[in-house]
């Protein structure tokens, strides 16, 4: 029989929570590397790429024994990985909850992504199957920490603090992100002729430098931050805490039934963010399709939208901190709902209208992700964060196939793109109005927390 180690006694000083919300806002500035380098811009038109090589002219190329076009390798590749994140996402959170080594587990999924990212170097010359492995385990490692890390905000953070804090670390994560994205972007565009590297090894060394950023500023975080009292390391094997594990994630999927207002607030969450994760990744085929505008054009417009984004984060969250979460996010959709409207009649060609529209999006859209979360946090019963986090996480990184099944069915059904971006308009409207409905207060006090003097 084993006895538990008694629970550590931490300095919950203002001074103490601001030293580890300085690591935590770190993490963000760190893993911003993998969505922006590696998933926005490069891995999948390198990956395309190689497997057009390997298939040396041949409509399909071999991928464990079914025969992939191509050009359809990659988007088969991020299918496989979304239905790994909805797997392995909840066990990651129901063992850091089970566990209480939650700083532990983030750091492992994080060096295990960050060294899968670091190996796209070795990408090349016909390694199509290697980059799907490597790009399966990467993703599985980012959104696994990514779980983690986001528990730990209601650790790092009082109830009136969060906002500020959530929004604070989305502003890093794009501040950091678009830094080394604009460095990688110019050693793309101008490598050949300053340096004399290639457009393949440019992108190499892009793929491979954003994992050896990801991993080294994630030793700050791990540093800083702590696991919690109430939540001592238990001693038990690897066997009995996975077990342990599953059997703690069994009872919170059952026990969510108890907090209907909490699987509400996800309902809505999942809709409109939907539409949120559709607008942001339909972008680039909107702007090259229907608006004829060139690649240097799109790349201009996503390091705006970076940059702008880090301010919009910071700005949306100081106006919450004066009227309220709820309201704000509820004003964004408004937002967005407007910006979607207007991209039906942005006149082909105008590089600067597409422009005004990625500046507005950039405006809300921090600030959206950043709030969301913020309120999510108040309606997560005590010791269950990491587990409610990752059903959170599902919402947003496994639910895109209802926005992208709405999108496609209007091109299809319409043959336009600008009918097919304004059906994203249902999902602001269905989710703002979910969100509405919440009863935020009842909410929080179902959950055993504290309701914060804004919401």
């Amino acid at each position: 029989m084993t006895v538990p180690s008694p629970p550590a006694v931490f300095d919950d000083s203002p001074a103490a929570r601001k030293r580890e919300q300085w690591g935590w806002y770190f993490y963000d500035w760190a893993n911003s590397a993998f969505p922006t380098t590696v998933l926005t811009v490069f891995l999948g038109p390198y990956l395309i790429t190689i497997a057009e090589a390997a298939a040396n002219g041949a409509p399909y190329v071999d991928v464990l024994g079914f025969d992939v076009r191509p050009g359809a390798y990659f988007s088969f590749v991020v299918g496989v990985a979304a239905i790994l994140q909805i797997i392995f996402m909840p066990v990651a959170g129901a063992l850091a909850d089970h566990t209480g080594r939650k700083k532990q587990l983030m750091g492992f999924f994080a060096i295990l992504g960050a060294l899968a990212t670091v190996c796209f170097w070795f990408v090349g010359d016909g390694r199509y199957i290697l980059g799907g492995l490597l790009f399966l385990i990467a993703n599985v490692g980012f959104a696994c920490a990514f779980v983690i890390y986001n528990s730990f905000l209601p650790d790092i953070a009082t109830p009136d603090e969060r906002d500020k804090v959530s929004g604070m670390g989305w502003g890093f994560g794009y501040l950091g992100g678009g830094l080394l994205l604009a460095v990688h972007l110019g050693l793309f565009l101008f490598g050949e002729d300053l340096l004399g590297i290639d457009k393949g090894t440019a992108v190499r060394i892009a793929l491979a430098s954003a994992g050896l950023w990801w991993g080294g500023f994630t030793i700050i975080p791990l540093l800083r931050l702590r696991n919690r009292r109430g939540a001592a390391p238990r001693r038990e094997t690897a066997g009995q805490a996975i077990g342990g594990s599953f059997r703690q994630l069994g009872r919170t999927a059952i026990g969510l039934k108890a907090y209907p207002l909490t699987l509400a607030f996800l309902v809505g969450y999942l809709l409109y963010n939907d539409g949120v994760q559709t607008v942001i990744s339909f972008s680039a085929t909107f702007a090259e399709k229907e608006l004829g505008l060139d690649t240097t054009v799109q790349i201009g417009a996503i390091l705006m939208v970076q940059f702008v984004a880090f301010f919009g984060a910071l700005l949306l969250s100081f106006v919450a901190s004066r009227i309220g979460a709820k309201k704000v996010v509820l004003m964004a959709l408004v937002a967005w709902t407007v910006v979607v409207a207007i991209a039906y009649f942005l006149p082909a060609g105008s590089a600067a209208a597409f422009y005004a529209l990625g500046f507005a999006i950039a405006i809300v859209m921090g600030g959206t992700q950043a709030l969301s979360r913020s309120l999510f946090s108040h309606v997560i019963p005590k010791g269950k964060e990491a587990e409610y986090y990752s059903l959170y996480e599902i919402s947003d990184k496994g639910s895109t196939f209802l926005g992208s099944a709405t999108l496609g069915m209007a091109i299809q059904m319409s043959g336009s793109y600008r009918l097919g971006i304004i059906s994203l308009v249902v999902f602001f409207i269905l989710g703002g109005a979910i969100l509405a409905a919440v009863n935020l207060p009842k909410a929080i006090r179902a959950a055993g927390n504290e309701v914060p003097d804004k919401l």
